[in-house]
């Protein structure tokens, strides 16, 4: 992932954010990025997965726009349709998973931003 992008006072998109890719084949567009907050547009293809992992100060939020995801909260799986969302607190260890056979888009909004805040297990 490339560094964090200063925070933009225009309108924003994915066809003008920063871009980074992930896992090799998930993208994700940074739509705000401050210090204070972030929010992420994120693309993951089916059949993919995120590395199970805790932020120790950042909270987030996880919105799902496109397709369904497999959001593993402390143990507990929930099942996230398009127009739902889920809180995931500090210390919290999750992992977002894409389990159907269509892409999934989201957005994951983290305050203060989770970069550099990450533990994986």
């Amino acid at each position: 992932m490339s560094s964090p992008a200063a925070v933009s006072t225009g309108v924003v998109s994915i066809d003008n954010a920063d871009h980074y890719t992930w896992r090799d084949e998930c993208d994700g567009w940074h739509l705000l990025c401050d210090p204070s907050l972030s929010v992420i547009e994120e693309r993951m293809p089916a059949g993919t997965a995120e590395q199970r992992h805790r932020h120790h100060r950042a909270q987030q939020f996880f919105y799902v726009l496109e397709g369904e995801a497999a959001l593993e909260v402390e143990g507990t799986a929930h099942t996230l349709q398009a127009g739902q969302g889920l809180h995931v607190p500090p210390g919290s260890r999750h992992q977002m998973r894409n389990d159907s056979d269509t892409p999934l888009r989201f957005l994951v909004i983290s305050q203060p931003m989770s970069h550099g805040d990450r533990e994986n297990d």
